[in-house]
């Protein structure tokens, strides 16, 4: 809570600062966030809304079955099949992380997860195909499962 708190106070002495200078610049850049923030929006509301619903479905104890202390790595390869279907950004993933933490999930599985929703995209491998070429999609997608994997193992090893 205090450092959200210091860095809201930080963002703010430096809009000050921004205003100072070059209020239009200021005033610009405020409004293109303001319409990103807008785009971003209903996105947004609807992930939190599916994790909301998805969370009130699924107990406690059925999300430590899967990917819980004793699913193992078989809870691993789960999490890592769950989060390669598409991209999304972090500041979803984290919280999403915490919350399944809070509901009785692992460490390395919650891991896995969260870096392959964050690195993986099945679901946007044919845009990136279009745009990367198909060698470069699959290795990139492929090193990334392959890092997100050895990222759960070493909190496996670390963190048990």
């Amino acid at each position: 809570m205090i450092s959200g708190i210091i860095l809201y106070a930080v963002a703010t002495i430096y809009l000050v600062i921004s205003f100072i200078k070059d209020k239009t610049k200021t005033k610009n850049a405020l409004l293109r966030s303001w319409k990103m923030f807008r785009n971003v929006l209903p996105d947004l509301l609807a992930i939190m809304l599916f994790v909301g619903l998805v969370l009130t479905l699924l107990t406690p104890s059925f999300i430590s079955s899967i990917i819980g202390e004793q699913s193992g790595l078989l809870g691993i390869f789960y999490s890592t099949i769950l989060g390669s279907i598409a991209l999304i950004p972090s500041f979803i993933v984290f919280p999403l992380g915490r919350t399944l933490i809070q509901n009785g999930a692992a460490l390395p599985q919650v891991a896995v997860l969260m870096s392959t929703l964050m690195s993986v995209g099945f679901a946007t491998l044919s845009m990136e195909q279009k745009t990367f070429g198909r060698s470069f999609a699959y290795a990139r997608n492929a090193s990334a499962i392959i890092m997100s994997l050895l990222f759960a193992l070493i909190i496996w090893v670390v963190m048990a």
